[in-house]
């Protein structure tokens, strides 16, 4: 037992050194509260952040302003962020939420749960993913990020050519 966990250490060591190929994010097609269609097309060349969250979701709620933070503070350098509410959560709920807040940036309704699907079948809020400016899912987080590391990260990502 103990060597395969030195085994599988190793490995992440080398993976990490060599560099591993990332996971490319999936490609889908939603639509923004405002009745824009949209596509995970149109985020080539930038840095995204992708938060699936619901209006009932106490940890959600309570990272919004955060996440709000972290978009003003990077949309300038090349940072996008999209909140994708969860199939379940009532429309007028997020219309309102979003409009009460004043969401600074694009929110979809994934009423189908195609696009939590596609991103693995997110199930859990909040999860949220980073992703490069090549596509790449670079990190996902389950839960209330470390909004100091993930500032960290996009600084890094923001920078890459």
């Amino acid at each position: 037992m103990l060597s395969r966990r030195v085994l599988a250490a190793a490995l992440v060591c080398v993976a990490a050194l060599t560099g591993c190929a990332r996971e490319q994010a999936p490609a889908v097609d939603y639509v923004l509260l405002n009745g824009q269609k949209a596509s995970s097309r149109d985020w080539s060349g930038k840095v995204m952040l992708v938060n699936f969250w619901a209006t009932s979701c106490a940890t959600c709620v309570k990272e919004m302003p955060q996440i709000i933070a972290t978009h003003d503070k990077f949309k300038a350098r090349g940072l996008d962020t999209v909140a994708v509410a969860m199939s379940y959560d009532p429309p007028a709920f997020v219309a309102k939420y979003a409009e009460t807040r004043k969401l600074p940036f694009g929110v979809a309704i994934d009423n189908t749960g195609t696009v939590a699907q596609a991103f693995g079948s997110v199930q859990m809020t909040p999860t949220t993913f980073l992703i490069n400016k090549r596509g790449e899912i670079v990190k996902r987080f389950v839960g209330e990020p470390d909004f100091a590391a993930l500032h960290g990260l996009i600084e890094q990502l923001l920078a890459e050519s």
